[in-house]
């Protein structure tokens, strides 16, 4: 009997110390970093960047700068050439732009922190949300009045569930788990 209840234990014991350690998911499930439930993530970058004046302000479209979530999985950080395209004329005498035009001069990326990320095992496109019409901020929240960008939705399977629901998207299986 008790050899029976041996390995019961030992996953009560493993399930418990994962829990008890402060995060409300098991190791196996996640990857160091993910934020995929942190609302109100928003970490120091190396560099203040407001989207409030960019796309606030000056209206700069998302796509301008992220390009890339129209054609793939990742939004993607804008390459330098996307920054300097106007800080070679606009604020040049401002502090973080010369910093960008000196890492820009040495060919030295920009290390930003991400803010949105997702577990390894999640299979997420932009594109498809992007070509059926989503609005970035249905997912990421107003960032064109965020002066920090900021994680503002749980982005849990079940959270995207709800608004596939919602929107008569497909919630089979094989629409995210390709």
């Amino acid at each position: 009997m008790i050899r029976k209840l041996v390995p019961i234990f030992i996953l009560l014991v493993a399930f418990g110390l994962t829990a008890g350690a402060g995060e409300a998911r098991a190791w196996w499930m996640w990857t160091p970093g993910d934020t995929v439930d942190d609302v109100g993530y928003k970490p120091t970058q190396p560099i203040p960047f407001s989207h409030q004046l960019h796309a606030g302000k000056r209206e700069i479209p998302c796509e301008y700068c992220h390009s890339a979530a129209r054609r793939g999985a990742s939004a993607g950080i804008p390459p330098m050439n996307t920054c300097m395209g106007c800080h070679k004329v606009v604020a040049t005498d401002k502090e973080p732009i010369k910093w960008l035009t000196d890492k820009y001069d040495k060919n030295e990326p920009i290390e930003w922190v991400k803010v949105h990320d997702l577990p390894q095992f999640v299979q997420f496109s932009h594109k498809p949300h992007v070509k059926a019409g989503l609005e970035c901020q249905t997912c990421h929240g107003s960032v064109e009045k965020m002066a920090v960008l900021e994680q503002v939705a749980p982005l849990q399977m079940g959270w995207c569930i709800g608004c596939h629901k919602d929107k008569g998207a497909s919630i089979d299986c094989i629409t995210c788990h390709y």
